[in-house]
């Protein structure tokens, strides 16, 4: 059986929650053909019921995938290539769309003619903004422009740090409403007085391959957006200034609109921290977000910052399990050209689980006296599991594997005789050392919680081989008389109690290095022990503990 590390087995386990922020965008249509571009999903309803009775046709186009090159104009939208995925209301066979995903471009088919106006509102689960421009090809595509005192930026100041979008020898094509045609798309030939609207998708024609959407890139360490899920403790945000001049970035937390019907509610914000690096301490520090974060970029520069969730929020702390937080990060810059909004959410997790970690003791003394500190700390490797219902057992070793009778799925043990036999190989086993062997202790008061104290007492009896008046070989601390025969308690040895004491705080014990995930991947805070038995007083040791979660699997197999 092989024994891991533990600072292996602290698996910060982010699993992407569900998408869950929303916010509406409203879209300016004529009768006729238009093309939107959609930044976030809204999949949540049909089209036939989403989309009013004057939109009659949606069209999604599909990045191109045959790289077909237009000469003229904007190739015809036609259900036969797979370039277009096609929704016609009340022509289920006919359609081959069946929900609008976000980053993507469509043409809207609206009743009436170009004299006709209206205003169709959608709502949207926001995503991390993309693009796909294809060398020779036809690229519709939308863009994240700002509307600032009431006007988008011009093509010709977006596109500078991307002048191939705009180049004399580019082809732009708009749509105006109407019958396709001559007239509808119309090609835009001055970029430098032509604006771009955040809401339209927009026909490209140039010689170039990339994935250029503003002035400003931003990198994810999580692709679809800042979802940290019921674990998740730490998200990087890289942004990139492709300009020739220096910008300042603002992030702004803003709220999400209600979900709608049928998706799950939010409970409320998510409450952000900025993780920073103090040099002095050489730590990390975390700050909660309360308003707008500026940060500055040089000319080509980029800056890395770090966003934390503060799971030990009152908000979030009083919650309930599994519910549902959700924010809307806002990015724009100093140009005034980029406006984004990333998606944030996190759920509230249980602590249920496998923990691991080591308790520090920093103090000493008599029970009935005062305690004094030690000259080095002295740790206590420790196994803690919580599982579904809450019940918190101590442990003195726990395997992790393939259970017997249990398939192919993976399990926590007691016991090496619970493994899948054919298996273990791959198993593993912790321990805790100085705990008597196969020990699991479950009664006591309190449980794991921020704010709570859970008390557990470990019993070794007088004649157990981790007693430290038990010597197997000396006759006099093997319990047995001359005639060999079993001695009871407290003739050569003696019965020690060990009555341990776990306060769990909101914030990390003085000296800790956690950063981030306080409260969900990394529990601990102040340790009290009384230890009876060894000694005519009894013993006080202090100190702290942190524990880290090595598996988030409540069930666990405790039978002989």
């Amino acid at each position: 059986m092989r024994i891991i590390p533990a600072f292996i087995l602290a698996l910060f386990l982010g699993a992407t929650a569900a998408h869950a922020q929303w916010q509406s965008t409203t879209y300016d249509l004529k009768g006729g053909w238009n093309a939107i571009y959609l930044t976030g999903d809204a999949g949540y309803e049909p089209l036939d019921t989403m989309l009013p009775a004057d939109v009659v046709e949606v069209w999604r186009w599909n990045s191109n995938p045959n790289q077909v090159q237009f000469t003229q104009s904007p190739q015809i939208p036609s259900a036969g290539t797979p370039d277009w995925s096609v929704w016609k209301r009340g022509q289920p066979s006919a359609s081959s769309l069946s929900q609008l995903t976000g980053q993507n471009a469509y043409l809207v088919r609206c009743t009436g003619t170009v004299a006709d106006s209206y205003s169709v509102t959608i709502k949207q689960s926001p995503r991390p903004p993309r693009a796909t421009w294809v060398r020779n090809g036809a690229n519709l595509l939308g863009f994240p422009s700002i509307e600032s005192g009431g006007n988008y930026p011009l093509f010709s100041n977006y596109f500078s740090t991307f002048p191939i979008a705009t180049a004399a020898n580019t082809r732009i094509y708009k749509y105006v409403g109407g019958d396709l045609g001559a007239g509808n798309p119309l090609q835009v030939f001055s970029p430098s007085f032509e604006r771009l609207d955040r809401t339209k998708a927009y026909w490209f024609s140039a010689e170039v391959v990339g994935t250029f959407y503003a002035p400003l890139e931003l990198s994810l360490s999580s692709q679809d957006g800042m979802h940290f899920g019921r674990a998740g403790s730490e998200i990087t945000v890289i942004v990139r200034n492709r300009t020739s001049s220096p910008v300042t970035v603002t992030f702004d937390l803003e709220s999400s609109e209600a979900a709608p019907v049928g998706e799950t509610g939010i409970n409320g914000g998510v409450p952000l921290t900025e993780l920073t690096y103090n040099t002095g301490t050489l730590q990390w520090d975390s700050t909660i977000i309360s308003g707008p974060l500026t940060k500055a970029i040089g000319a080509q520069d980029s800056v890395e910052v770090k966003f934390g969730v503060n799971r030990t929020d009152a908000s979030m702390v009083n919650a309930s399990s599994d519910a549902l937080f959700a924010s809307l990060l806002r990015v724009t810059e100093s140009g005034n050209l980029m406006d984004v909004y990333l998606p944030v959410s996190a759920t509230k997790g249980t602590l249920a689980g496998l923990w691991i970690g080591d308790i520090s003791l920093n103090a000493v003394g008599y029970a009935d006296g005062v305690v004094g500190s030690v000259p080095r700390e002295y740790s206590l490797r420790t196994l803690l599991h919580v599982d579904d219902a809450g019940i918190a057992r101590l442990l003195s070793q726990v395997f992790l594997g393939q259970l017997d009778g249990g398939g192919e799925l993976f399990g926590i043990s007691t016991r090496e005789s619970h493994l899948k036999q054919d298996a273990k190989a791959s198993a593993q086993r912790l321990t805790a050392a100085h705990m008597p062997l196969d020990q699991v202790i479950a009664t006591g008061s309190g449980n794991v919680a921020i704010g709570s104290t859970l008390t557990r007492t470990i019993t070794v009896p007088f004649d157990d081989p981790t007693n430290p008046f038990v010597h197997q070989y000396h006759p006099d601390h093997d319990n047995l008389n001359a005639r060999f025969d079993g001695l009871s308690a407290g003739e050569e040895s003696y019965s020690v109690s060990r009555a341990c004491s776990f306060t769990f705080t909101a914030s990390p014990p003085a000296g800790s290095t956690v950063n981030s995930g306080w409260g969900s991947a990394v529990i601990g805070g102040t340790y009290d022990e009384v230890i009876s038995g060894v000694h005519r007083r009894d013993i006080r040791m202090t100190g702290t503990f942190e524990l880290r979660r090595a598996s988030e699997i409540g069930a666990i197999t405790t039978a002989p």
